[in-house]
């Protein structure tokens, strides 16, 4: 069986998920097969995998770290809030349906037996996991049932290193408070610490190094550098940074509202990092700032951001920026709020049968219980440009908008593309990924001579680049050993 080791942080956004991808790279020149794995993650940003399920976007990006194709039972539980309480259920890459908390909770024990199961799957055929907990093992509100930090670990046998974010302050009292939550056998299971996102010199942490490790007992491994300009797959939350500053001038500039629960901002990594493109989220309240090119972003509850996007004065913006030859793009969930109407006879995300969209193209869309999970490549219908994605939705959409495709799939017309050229919608999610058609659609929004950025290539750069600072300042041979 493979040797594993278990990765849980003090808190949310400590850096669990970019010291997992970190390990799985140096796992691999170590010439190790080697697989990611996270119990549960709780995520509006997903990709669809090889074997035609879904699971969340980091996952499929440590799977690149480590050599090897995004596949279900790397993330075996996959929970897409659609509402305050309540979230969509995804069990080895398929959603079983939509639980309130309380419901979900009930059911942790069965969805314990579908983690375990590919946990032993992955361990059968590899030579080690790197598995990445979620938030933090110290709510112990949420211990009864766990599968997805100490409850994992206990259940897998699978030792423990603890990550602290030094970024938040208070490193010291992090690592003390969340090893006193823990029971004295999960305390037992954490075999060493490693403090993450430092800034300075390190010789002037020492004295609290010392001090923590004589107060719990365990050994800090390593106090991993803050590593800047890291182009990486959000898990969830939006960047920090809502505003990207363009390097040249006479940028592009590109508005996205920030949907309450906006899905796969990924899309617009590209954008965000592009020397030519001034990007913006515009948050609930905030001015809407002039732009060449609106995008509406996918949605977990198309309706409920809709009405979101009326209450905020987006649907009388969207009118003015068309009318001074502003350009929109609909993606995905955005796609959907530019039709006509959108149906939901079944009540899959709201109570609410049909809505009005924007009615800015001439479609429909239903609501169906079967969700679309495919790989796509093809081209664009305006340029040939190539483009690669992943479509991930519940509509279908029907109308003769989409008659006049934005997309070409092989064969198969995709999306839609006004007549007069201003307004795009596509399912695809990925669009700027591919540098042609990133370029592509930025000339189409306005932008002349636009640059040709590969994103991937960027991606895989930052990947060595963590991996290098991790092995600088991390003594991955005590890894190695923990892991057995």
């Amino acid at each position: 069986m493979a040797g594993a080791v278990m990765i849980q942080g003090t808190s949310s956004d400590s850096g669990k998920s970019t010291l997992v991808g970190a390990l799985c790279r140096l796992a691999l020149r170590r010439g190790l097969t080697v697989a990611p794995f996270k119990p549960q993650n709780m995520s509006l940003n997903s990709a669809v995998t090889v074997d035609g399920g879904e699971i969340g976007r980091a996952q499929a990006w440590q799977a690149l770290a480590a050599g090897i194709a995004p596949e279900i039972d790397m993330n075996p539980v996959l929970l897409k809030p659609n509402s305050d309480i309540g979230a969509q259920v995804i069990i080895h890459g398929h959603a079983i349906g939509n639980y309130n908390a309380r419901a979900y909770h009930d059911y942790k024990p069965t969805a314990l037996k579908a983690v375990l199961a590919s946990f032993g799957r992955l361990q059968a055929r590899m030579d080690a996991v790197i598995v990445e907990g979620a938030g933090s093992p110290a709510e112990v509100n949420l211990r009864a049932n766990d599968i997805a930090n100490m409850g994992f670990a206990e259940a897998a046998d699978c030792p423990v290193i603890l990550v602290a974010d030094i970024d938040r302050g208070g490193v010291f009292a992090q690592i003390i408070g969340t090893l006193a939550c823990l029971s004295e056998p999960e305390r037992q299971r954490v075999k060493g610490i490693i403090i993450n996102k430092f800034r300075g010199d390190v010789t002037l942490l020492q004295p609290g190094i010392d001090w923590v490790e004589q107060r719990v007992g365990k050994r800090v491994l390593g106090v991993v550098p803050f590593v800047p300009g890291l182009w990486l797959d959000g898990e969830d939350m939006l960047p920090a940074a809502r505003r990207s500053v363009a390097t040249q001038a006479n940028a592009l500039r590109v508005v996205v509202p920030a949907l309450p629960r906006i899905s796969n901002h990924t899309d617009f990594d590209p954008l965000r990092a592009h020397p030519q493109v001034d990007f913006c989220y515009v948050r609930a309240g905030e001015p809407i700032p002039p732009a060449d090119l609106v995008i509406l972003p996918g949605s977990k509850s198309v309706q409920r951001d809709l009405a979101w996007l009326r209450a905020n004065g987006w649907d009388d913006y969207l009118l003015r920026h068309l009318r001074y030859q502003g350009k929109v793009m609909g993606i995905c969930g955005g796609m959907q709020m530019l039709g006509q109407t959108l149906l939901d006879p079944l009540g899959l995300e709201s109570d609410t049968p049909s809505t009005p969209g924007l009615g800015l193209l001439d479609y429909v869309t239903t609501l169906e219980p079967e969700k679309q999970l495919v790989n796509v490549s093809g081209k664009l219908a305006t340029g040939d440009a190539a483009v690669h994605g992943y479509e991930i939705h519940m509509g279908v959409t029907r109308g003769p908008a989409l008659d006049q495709p934005a997309l070409w799939l092989g064969e198969r017309p995709e999306g839609a593309l006004s007549a007069d050229g201003q307004i795009m919608a596509t399912y695809l999610h990925g669009l700027f990924d591919a540098p042609d058609a990133c370029a592509a659609l930025l000339q189409w929004a306005g932008l002349s001579g636009a640059e040709r950025i590969d994103h991937d290539a960027r991606r895989e750069d930052s990947i060595n680049k963590l991996a290098d600072a991790v092995a600088a300042s991390v003594d991955l041979d005590a890894i190695w050993q923990i892991m057995g």
